[in-house]
């Protein structure tokens, strides 16, 4: 390992003078790094041998805990440090709301008010890793050009290091994080560690000081008397793990505020059964201190009760997160997300009233709303520029969250948003952030005042993140619904031409699982006095299979108008599925109506057999001669029969999805759809077409596609 001279870079550099081997250097470099300009925390990152990612070395001034989904990250991944390192250059992000723009899966974890900086550490022909310093919140918005000429020159010198180590075959390993350690010893100035503690133990209030892994390194009796809690058990532990009724994220959350933060937080906690506490926490870079007194009028309203028109005060744990994500996970369609928001998500942070919104070509789209008295406020939203001057346009644009706890603030800042006298008072619009981008924007509107403090804000913004990807699912699904069915649509016949002595009705009921979308078909072709139907089922459930079958309809329309009789149009379309080069087979049944005559001449490929109710209600299954499936044997042969079809007699044309689901026998299925037959024959088509498919209709689940094609001779 080799050290490099300070200073300023001047393009040429003295050789510097070895440091021993063994040296921390990456915690010194760091360390060095992070004190020339006055950052708080930081950490460097190698990159990994024979692969593209970024592993956390060291990191100084937080508890690794905080970086902890980003301690191996691909080069590809969208944080700071993998840009900074696969672009070679430095990346500077100015705050909270340029992070949720540019890093939204960074805001999510860490919604904090802090600026970084992200930087290569390369030479001109090798990357050894990246390295990310964070300041508080009250940085300037730019980087100065000291801080930013500091921090090359700072990872110029280490990429330099690292050269030289490799090349003398010194391995670069992980070392220790550099986090503070507690005063041991004098205070500063003239007061001795003994009265010291003297003087803050006369305190009437508490204080306890932690530190940056919120360890509790001092508390004072009075501390100790508020929590409850003996003063030898609260040393050395956390303060949320060892006071019960403190183990709650939210509070842990503030911790985290604080130190990203470096700003005063504060929160007030219900200590069991009825006394509040305030808890005042002073961040600096080595710890916390924390100011612990009584709650007096959070207690003296508990004490009061609730007053009319109080909203009940909410706090969104763990498990309603984790309950709500769950929730989320069984959204289907974008209607689901929508009704979600409104049972699970809206009662849990008191909002009275939510819209979705998303976008379509350039504009506003409202994908669903719940609880305004007036859904035409709603709807002028619908369809407003991207670049319009609205909160939930720059919401979704940005991807910065916008909360507004009067509706002053709201007009103040969008004087020119369309007035929504809707009653309520307070919003937040929270982007809805999935796969990188910006998929819509969550509105949740208030009928009361309300604020929304920092933990609050953490929590919307994290379920802003739940939403966004149940949403993201739901209109890819809704899209995928929709072709589904215009497909099957497109394939089906729009309506059934009328044929000469022929009622006719047809119904048809897509499999509930995969597209929605199958390969069964009718038809009904109308050839002068007489009419030829089929119908037929492709095997599969997918796109391929509905093209297949739009091209096995076609085909039977084709050979039926050039008056190829029932065996010929099955040879013929069983020859085109074999020269098409499917791997799919058909079934099909074809049939050739001469109502004139009172018969019907039919050929089967492999089909469920029809079903005749004579004019007297008796029904029997047709025993017809049949060939194989179509698509099999190029060959094969499909004979006919002639079935006398006399006025009031009605054919019924069917799938297997009608008579086949699981654990239960063919026969028996049979017999109970004669029974239907035989019961409802005598009502008019359409009723007795939605009587045979009733139970199907109703199922949840179908597991196939169901076509049913009635057909009643008239004898006119």
């Amino acid at each position: 390992m080799v050290g490099v001279s300070e200073g300023q870079d001047t393009g040429w550099q003295a050789p510097a003078p070895r440091l021993p081997v063994g040296l921390p250097l990456l915690s010194l470099t760091l360390a060095a790094m992070m004190d020339d300009v006055h950052a708080h925390s930081g950490a460097v990152y190698l990159l990994a041998p024979d692969e593209p990612v970024l592993q956390m070395a060291v990191m100084a001034g937080l508890p690794r805990a905080f970086a902890a989904p980003w301690e191996r990250v691909g080069l590809a991944a969208p944080i700071p440090v993998a840009e900074a390192a696969r672009d070679r250059n430095l990346v500077w992000v100015a705050g909270a709301e340029e992070m949720a723009r540019r890093f939204p899966r960074v805001a999510v974890v860490l919604p904090y008010p802090f600026a970084l900086a992200a930087l290569p550490v390369a030479t001109e022909s090798t990357l050894y890793g990246s390295v990310f310093v964070t300041w508080p919140g009250g940085h300037p918005p730019e980087l100065s050009e000291r801080e930013r000429d500091h921090l090359t020159a700072s990872c110029r010198r280490l990429a330099v290091r690292l050269e030289r180590a490799a090349r003398e075959g010194l391995p670069t390993h992980p070392e220790p994080d550099l986090l503070a350690t507690p005063l041991i010893g004098n205070m500063s100035g003239t007061l001795g560690s003994v009265e010291a503690t003297r003087m803050v133990s006369r305190l009437p209030y508490g204080l306890c000081s932690l530190d940056l892994q919120g360890r509790i390194t001092f508390v004072n009796p009075a501390a100790a008397d508020l929590l409850d809690v003996s003063a030898d058990r609260l040393l050395g532990t956390q303060l949320w793990a060892s006071v019960p009724w403190l183990n709650d994220p939210v509070y842990e959350d503030r911790y985290r505020a604080a130190l990203f933060s470096q700003h005063v937080t504060s929160f007030v906690a219900l200590r069991p059964p009825g006394d509040w506490l305030s808890f005042r926490l002073y961040p600096s870079t080595t710890g916390l201190s924390v100011r612990i007194s009584r709650a007096r009028a959070v207690a003296e309203m508990a004490r009061a009760g609730p007053r009319p028109g109080d909203a009940p005060s909410r706090l969104v744990t763990m498990s309603q997160v984790l309950s709500m994500a769950g929730a989320l996970t069984q959204a289907v369609g974008v209607r689901d997300v929508v009704q979600l928001v409104a049972d699970e998500i809206a009662p849990a942070v008191g909002s009275q009233a939510q819209v979705l919104l998303g976008t379509r070509a350039g504009r506003l789209r409202v994908l669903g709303h719940r609880g305004y008295p007036d859904p035409h406020m709603v709807e002028q939203f619908d369809g407003l520029p991207l670049n319009s001057t609205t909160p939930g346009a720059q919401a979704l644009t940005s991807g910065v969250p916008a909360f507004f706890e009067t509706r002053e603030q709201l007009e103040r800042l969008y004087p020119a948003r369309p007035a929504t006298p809707d009653g309520f008072v307070s919003w937040a619009f929270l982007p809805l952030i999935a796969s990188g981008r910006p998929v819509g924007t969550c509105v949740l509107a208030y009928a009361e005042p309300h604020s929304f403090p920092a933990d609050e804000r953490a929590v919307l913004t994290s379920l802003g993140g739940l939403i966004a990807l149940a949403l993201e699912r739901a209109l890819l699904y809704d899209a995928k619904h929709q072709l589904a069915h215009g497909l099957q649509a497109a394939l089906l016949p729009h309506s059934l031409p009328p044929l000469p002595g022929i009622d006719a009705a047809a119904r048809y009921l897509p499999g509930t699982r995969g597209m929605d979308i199958g390969g069964d078909f009718y038809d009904l072709v109308p050839t002068g006095r007489q009419a030829a139907a089929v119908i037929g089922d492709v095997q599969g459930h997918n796109v391929t299979a509905a093209g297949l079958m739009g091209q096995i309809r076609t085909a039977v329309r084709a050979y039926t108008a050039v008056g190829q009789s029932p065996q010929e149009v099955m040879a013929s379309t069983n020859r085109l599925l074999i020269d098409l080069g499917s791997d799919l087979f058909a079934s099909c049944l074809y049939l050739r109506l001469d109502p004139e005559h009172g018969r019907a001449v039919m050929a089967r490929a492999g089909h469920p057999p029809p079903l005749l109710r004579r004019p007297d209600g008796r029904v029997r299954v047709l025993d017809l001669a049949g060939g194989p499936l179509l698509g099999i044997d190029g060959s094969a042969v499909y004979p006919t029969t002639e079935v006398a079809l006399t006025p009031g007699s009605v054919l019924a044309l069917y799938t297997d999805g009608l008579v086949e689901s699981p654990g239960v026998d063919i026969e028996d299925a049979l017999t109970d759809l004669g029974r239907r037959f035989t019961d409802a024959g005598d009502l008019p088509l359409d009723e007795l077409a939605d009587a045979l498919v009733r139970e199907e209709a109703a199922a949840e689940e179908r597991d196939d596609d169901v076509a049913l094609l009635l057909l009643r001779a008239r004898g006119d």
